[in-house]
């Protein structure tokens, strides 16, 4: 079951996303955040969402969802999910990943992009990729693996319904507004 993440939840969060980072293969953030300081890294205010995804009283994993930049790039979603290493390989990550896409769907997001997915977490690129996020690029040496040292950050991309991304570029001027003086 997915559900809204309460304060009650950190407690059972803490200790994965912990060692989520602490692994030093996924994620960006700091180390060695005390409970309290990583609480404000991943339970997200509104108009951000926190959810668990639960099997009884048992957290299994949790994602964090909102938009991906404020004002006018409010439109777009992003999301972060962490799934209990002793809870993997059990359909986790994808139930809280086809809730995010639900759930931005519903509450009116054209797409959903993920900044940040390490090129080396495999598991991660295929879960998106099945769920028809598209890798847009690759930034070349972006995250700094605890095993690999420099290896690169995709940027992912889901559409919901709106525009195709290519469709979407602005088109290049036939006149010559906005054109140096010298242009043919």
């Amino acid at each position: 079951m997915v559900r809204d993440a309460t304060e009650r939840d950190w407690p059972a969060i803490y200790p994965f996303f912990n060692e989520i980072v602490a692994q030093g293969h996924s994620f960006a953030y700091p180390e060695d955040l005390t409970a309290e300081q990583a609480r404000g890294w991943w339970m997200e205010p509104p108009p951000g969402r926190t959810v668990v995804a639960t099997e009884g009283p048992t957290v299994l994993g949790s994602a964090k969802m909102g938009p991906n930049r404020p004002g006018r790039g409010a439109h777009v979603a992003t999301a972060s999910f962490m799934v209990d290493p002793q809870h993997s390989r059990r359909g986790v990550g994808r139930a809280l990943g086809e809730h995010v896409i639900d759930w931005a769907r519903t509450n009116g997001y054209r797409s959903i992009q993920f900044n940040a997915v390490v090129e080396l977490n495999e598991a991660a690129v295929r879960l998106w990729s099945s769920l028809g996020f598209l890798v847009l690029t690759t930034v070349p040496e972006a995250f700094d693996h605890a095993d690999y040292g420099l290896v690169g950050l995709h940027v992912m991309y889901l559409d919901l319904g709106g525009d195709d991304p290519a469709d979407a570029a602005p088109e290049t001027p036939t006149s010559g507004v906005g054109r140096g003086s010298g242009s043919p």
